[in-house]
């Protein structure tokens, strides 16, 4: 898809209230696009509508929760009644979860895959037929991790649900590229978002030492949203099946392919390292 130039088109962004979402919305604003945005952060969705329109383009938004298919239906129902179809959709509302297995509940597991894979179905479940049936084009893109390609203990339900992304994401590409839709599985690394401080974490994590380290790390690494949505921007241009954007996605893309049992090996001993530091054996 040509994004050169946006003007005439409407993008849909799940999670646009702030972070890579709002980056991105705001991105493609400036590039002649209209927006439509969800999220349940209701202030954060109100200033990022603000500053669209302070852009100069037309945005629809309303409050919804991703999980909630009924919320999400009527989400498209209120989208459909304006326009016959969007032509981007990017499914990015996410949350973390630092944990493994064992100090992971039931609860905690209905949480992050009804926000991460769920809101990522849903959202192409509800707005991908109309962009098929409108015959026009366009691009679907789904948030996936750095943690969709290389699992971690740490990390173990979020890396469940953001390797799901990217098969679905995949799968999807092949089945759509005959009606002219790309999709690209977006894995953006560590980026000063507010999905660490806002994670919840379960034993080892949950220490405050342990906690408090892995969000000063993605202050200072202190890679920007707006980086990201230009990167973004150049991998729907592009149609990439797979978009890893900083350094150290790029990094853990090519060693899990090149070296996979080096980086199992890396992943084995941070943790450790991470243990032994918690005072954990």
């Amino acid at each position: 898809m040509d994004v050169t130039t946006l003007h005439g088109k409407t993008a849909l962004v799940t999670g646009g209230a702030s972070g890579i979402g709002k980056a991105t919305a705001l991105a493609f604003a400036r590039r002649g696009a209209d927006l439509i945005l969800c999220d349940v952060n209701e202030a954060g969705l109100a200033a990022t509508e603000q500053e669209i329109r302070a852009i100069g383009r037309e945005v629809f938004t309303r409050r919804v929760d991703v999980a909630d298919r009924d919320e999400m239906c009527a989400f498209a129902e209120a989208v459909h009644a304006r326009i016959d179809a969007v032509d981007i959709v990017m499914n990015n509302a996410g949350v973390g979860l630092g944990a493994g297995l064992l100090d992971t509940s039931l609860d905690d597991w209905d949480w992050i895959v009804g926000i991460n894979l769920r809101g990522v179905i849903h959202g192409c479940h509800y707005f991908v037929p109309a962009m098929v049936k409108h015959g026009h084009g366009g691009h679907v893109i789904n948030l996936s991790s750095t943690a969709g390609y290389v699992a971690s203990e740490a990390l173990l339900a979020y890396s469940t649900t953001k390797f799901a992304v990217l098969g679905l994401s995949e799968a999807l590409r092949q089945e759509l590229r005959r009606h002219g839709i790309g999709v690209t599985a977006v894995c953006p690394g560590v980026i000063n978002t507010p999905i660490a401080a806002n994670a919840r974490m379960r034993g080892v994590q949950a220490m405050p030492k342990v906690r408090d380290g892995v969000i000063d790390a993605f202050r200072r690494r202190n890679y920007p949203p707006a980086r990201v949505a230009e990167n973004i921007l150049k991998a729907v241009q592009r149609n990439r099946a797979v978009a890893p954007i900083s350094p150290e996605a790029w990094f853990a893309y090519l060693a899990k392919r090149v070296a996979p049992a080096g980086i199992a090996w890396l992943n084995r001993k941070l943790s450790d390292r991470v243990r032994r530091e918690a005072g954990v054996a």
